[in-house]
């Protein structure tokens, strides 16, 4: 985790990573439910990325959720559930609220009325993937982010780079550490390469129009 000066926390003072509690954690996340505020929260460290998504986050944001869809269609997984941006905690320890949120199997996430809208780790299991849609947040994203879902025990984190038009994937490994990987474990018998080649068309097509154009390089896998 980087190193920040010890001030003292004050309401949206978390914009960058900042000492604080799970107490300040909680002040934010009570104050931010009726706002469109991502949390993330690990050790003694918080941060709040406010403010609404951009076009461009909103166009690869979306485009993935897209491909996941068409993925599904191609190798059907009845139980496959996308809850991207919704709140993950284990109490008293970390939180994060990823742009994409991917389960696989059984033990999906259901929420039964009068619960909290959020995912706690305590009744429910990880992710099987997770995603960040990295436009101007690179740096934490491959850095601190991904120290977090590592200690959550995410078993497949990946980073969107808009501006670079990469996609950086990672596997978690037996030491707890992530290790990058040229093809998906989650998704099997997908390139991470042909993410990229997909996320390189938004250039010339609109995100319907690339993911179209992944619908159709899939079908031959």
């Amino acid at each position: 985790m980087i190193a920040v000066s010890l001030t003292q926390p004050t309401p949206n003072n978390f914009s960058q990573w900042q000492p604080a509690t799970w107490e300040n954690y909680l002040v934010e996340r009570d104050r931010s439910s009726s706002e469109k505020v991502k949390l993330f929260f690990d050790g003694n460290y918080l941060l709040v990325d406010m403010g609404t998504e951009g076009i461009n986050h909103a166009s690869v944001n979306n485009l993935f959720t897209m491909l996941l869809a068409f993925w599904f269609i191609r190798f059907p997984e009845p139980t496959a559930s996308s809850l991207g941006g919704c709140l993950i905690e284990k109490p008293n320890q970390q939180a994060a609220a990823p742009d994409l949120v991917l389960y696989i199997g059984a033990d999906v996430p259901q929420w039964q009325e009068g619960e909290a809208r959020r995912i706690n780790l305590n009744q429910w299991r990880v992710p099987d993937l997770v995603g960040e849609i990295a436009d101007t947040t690179l740096t934490t994203d491959l850095d601190e982010k991904k120290q977090l879902y590592a200690t959550l025990g995410i078993p497949e984190y990946w980073v969107i780079d808009i501006r670079g038009k990469r996609v950086f994937a990672f596997r978690l490994q037996a030491d707890g550490k992530y290790l990058q990987c040229q093809n998906s474990v989650a998704l099997p018998g997908l390139p991470i390469t042909l993410l990229e080649q997909t996320l390189q068309r938004l250039h010339q097509r609109t995100n319907i129009s690339a993911a179209a154009w992944f619908a159709e390089a899939i079908a031959s896998l």
